[in-house]
């Protein structure tokens, strides 16, 4: 295999106390065909020293003022050279295994789209204690994203896309930072062959006190964004996909309605409420459709170990 199949990229901003864990767990892929893309937007502690250390090993580049995980990650892909883009967020860390899990399930299904299994933890870096190689990948097989038919829970350093199917697209949505990947899956929605990996986990996602899930006003704003521009049309499908689609936009609006609610952010709660009852209502019905029909089965493919 001569071409490279892999650019990660890593997005970045004050993260200086976990730029250099998430950039170490990329360098130690064993895959031999990935180039690591790091793009520091405008940094104001000492990531810019850390990223410094890394030499060549990485493709780094540096925003002069800061403008946004969308642009930064957007700029990254554009300097890509690999067939599939991982994106990793400064602060995430990917598994040891997560490359060959990649590698195996694209060359067994020629995706459009992969999305990993996330870990979700507080404390130090897993590597150290990592559970045992895994010998199996369990997935779901979808023809594209609008027919999934369970929960799913992704962000953006678990997600995989083709590189010009991502281009396509358009890319990240300029100025939708919250929940954006939740845009981006709808602009994807049908773009080919989406792989959920239910095993093994192939990202560590730290939870800390810095988290954007805990900017739930800012969330909630941008839910609204959404609701008007699957309102205005912009995401692909037409009258065809409109239940499909609410499907996929109510799932995250229940989400964060109820986080709301926890939040004490009650009027916020109701007005987003009031604008989502449908994708709501559609998700629900999904849901029940599932269970009495059952789900797409899993399936699983041998993870052959080098």
């Amino acid at each position: 295999m001569s071409e490279l199949r892999f650019s990660i990229v890593i997005a970045c901003y004050n993260q200086e106390g976990f730029i250099r864990e998430a950039v170490e767990s990329a360098l130690s892929q064993k895959h031999p065909n990935k180039e690591i893309i790091v793009v520091d937007d405008n940094s104001r502690d000492g990531t810019a020293d850390v990223l410094n250390t890394f030499g060549t090993s990485i493709i780094l580049v540096r925003f002069p003022i800061n403008r946004g995980a969308d642009a930064a990650r957007n700029h990254g892909a554009s300097l890509a050279s690999g067939e599939y883009l991982v994106f990793l967020d400064g602060d995430d860390v990917l598994m040891p295994w997560t490359l060959q899990v990649y590698e195996r399930l694209i060359a067994a299904e020629s995706p459009k789209i992969i999305l990993g299994r996330r870990f979700k933890s507080q404390g130090e870096d897993p590597r150290a204690a990592a559970e045992e190689f895994p010998s199996k990948i369990d997935f779901v097989n979808y023809a594209c994203w609008f027919q999934k038919d369970r929960m799913v829970s992704f962000g953006a350093s678990s997600f995989v896309v083709h590189r010009q199917t991502f281009w396509d697209v358009g890319g990240w949505s300029p100025g939708v930072f919250h929940l954006d990947m939740t845009d981006l899956l709808l602009k994807l929605g049908l773009s080919g062959t989406t792989l959920v990996i239910l095993e093994p986990k192939t990202v560590w996602y730290r939870i800390h006190s810095t988290n954007v899930t805990h900017a739930v006003a800012s969330i909630l704003r941008c839910a609204k964004i959404l609701l008007k521009k699957e309102r205005a049309g912009e995401y692909p499908g037409g009258r065809k996909y409109l239940f499909a689609r609410s499907t996929c936009l109510g799932g995250p609006m229940l989400s964060w309605i109820l986080v709301a609610v926890g939040k004490g952010l009650y009027l916020e709660a109701v007005k987003l409420a009031a604008s989502a009852w449908f994708t709501i209502l559609a998700a629900i019905v999904r849901r029940f459709i599932a269970v009495c029909r059952g789900r797409r089965p899993v399936q699983y493919v041998n993870l052959l170990h080098d």
